[in-house]
């Protein structure tokens, strides 16, 4: 079935019978897992999801970057359906499946690097961040992590010592796993030293701290987001990555970048690590890698990714045959839809837009972003004293009016556009005017 690609609002936003599955999701769903916009959604494809209530509404979320191909993506659809006809599950470490292969054989043709590689396949990112992890600490022999402020690389015990923020994510559950070390962002808008030095000053902080704190042969691996996520779409300053992928060849340590939101296309390049030829040891990803099935991965250099022993890694579920199909389905539409390239045109309409609402509103105190992972970071005008009220509020209005936004950043006062590429001009132009709209109500322009 075919979405019709444009908003329709024919309720309130959520409206009734939203309303009825909210009432029941509050009797039976667990109060920790929180919901964004409570519009129930029936159905979805190219730029717009469709609620229980009737309502279209325009998506720039992707489900937190992970339909990047859109929700129904012909290739995908394709191929999950001959697979599940076929066999719905037989576990890759009891009776193994093709596609499980193809899927390792893509990820070594298209990730950074021309190395030999490998791969492991997992069904989240954060699974994906913990076997990283377990596999740089087995192939090198030491135990310390470093991470950085912002991050944020998962839920579970592991992950969570790594991710940087506390409320939602860490409040209460600990304690975490040890031998994990924070140091500094390269965050441009936010360094307190010198704003044209922003790389060469934190890549020394990091040195200087994990000298000092760690000790430069204790470290097994450094993970960094090349652009970060939850932490509100920071992109570190050129030359940045580059600096700790050559300390951690220098040092004995692994690299691994935590590609779960940025990769596959997201940035305009198939990885935001390509942007400038950093190749790192072990990627990360999941999200945008299956048109929405749960699938993830650890991709690196064979001696890295074979010093685990046999039994190691893996997973009942890791790799399940469907979600195989789904990302040979996803990646297929990738390269025959260059949504690489489709990705830094909504960059284009992106940055020209967001720059006219800055322009007339002086709360917008930055522009960030690469490729169709852009954000605006919201502060008091002349401070930079983060505003998460005004955020909240913009928010609240656009989902009114029929807009998936989502809200991010350590402060809480970062809009993060995550549109599936499949998204016409002209559903990216009126989202665009909506967020306008909003930003005009809530200010009383």
């Amino acid at each position: 079935m075919t979405v019709e690609q444009r908003r329709a609002l024919v309720t309130a936003v959520p409206g009734p019978k939203s309303l009825e599955l909210a009432a029941r999701k509050a009797a039976s769903v667990a109060n920790g897992v929180g919901t964004i916009l409570p519009a129930y959604i029936v159905e979805a494809g190219g730029g717009i999801v469709v609620d229980a209530d009737g309502n279209q509404l325009i998506d720039f979320g992707s489900g937190i970057a992970v339909t990047t191909v859109g929700n129904a993506a012909p290739a995908v659809v394709r191929r999950v359906t001959e697979a599940v006809q076929r066999f719905t599950h037989t576990c890759f470490m009891v009776n193994p499946y093709e596609g499980y292969v193809e899927v390792a054989e893509q990820l070594a043709e298209l990730t950074p690097g021309d190395h030999p590689k490998k791969s492991a396949l997992f069904n989240s990112g954060a699974e994906a961040v913990e076997n990283a992890i377990k596999i740089a600490r087995v192939a090198t022999g030491r135990s310390a992590v470093v991470c950085f402020d912002h991050a944020y690389h998962g839920r579970t015990n592991l992950t969570m010592a790594l991710t940087a923020k506390d409320m939602p994510y860490k409040h209460g559950f600990g304690p975490f796993a040890s031998d994990i070390y924070r140091v500094p962002m390269a965050y441009p808008y936010r360094w307190p030293g010198d704003p044209d030095a922003v790389a060469e000053e934190a890549f020394a902080q990091f040195e200087s701290m994990v000298h000092v704190q760690v000790g430069e042969d204790q470290v097994a691996a450094v993970i960094i987001e090349p652009i970060q996520g939850e932490g509100g779409f920071i992109v570190p300053p050129e030359g940045f990555l580059p600096r700790l992928a050559q300390w951690c060849r220098d040092n004995g340590a692994v690299f691994i970048a935590d590609e779960i939101q940025s990769g596959f296309c997201r940035t305009g390049d198939w990885f935001a690590c390509d942007h400038e030829d950093v190749v790192p040891d072990l990627i990360t990803t999941a999200k945008g890698i299956a048109g929405g099935l749960p699938l993830a991965a650890v991709t690196g250099r064979a001696e890295l990714m074979d010093a685990v022993h046999a039994g190691g890694l893996g997973g009942t579920y890791g790799g399940n045959p469907v979600a195989c199909a789904a990302a040979l389905g996803a990646i297929e539409e990738m390269r025959s839809n260059d949504l690489n390239a489709r990705a830094r045109e909504i960059e284009a309409i992106f940055r020209a837009r967001l720059g006219e609402l800055a322009a007339r509103h002086p709360q917008i105190g930055d522009i960030r972003g690469r490729g169709a992972m852009m954000a605006v970071e919201l502060v008091l005008p002349g401070t930079k004293q983060p505003d998460a009220a005004l955020t909240g509020a913009v928010a609240k209005a656009c989902h009114a009016k029929g807009l998936v936004v989502l809200t991010a950043g350590s402060f809480g006062n970062v809009f993060r556009f995550l549109p599936p590429l499949s998204i016409s001009d002209e559903l990216l132009h009126e989202g665009l005017d909506l967020i306008d709209d909003a930003f005009a109500e809530v200010l009383h322009d």
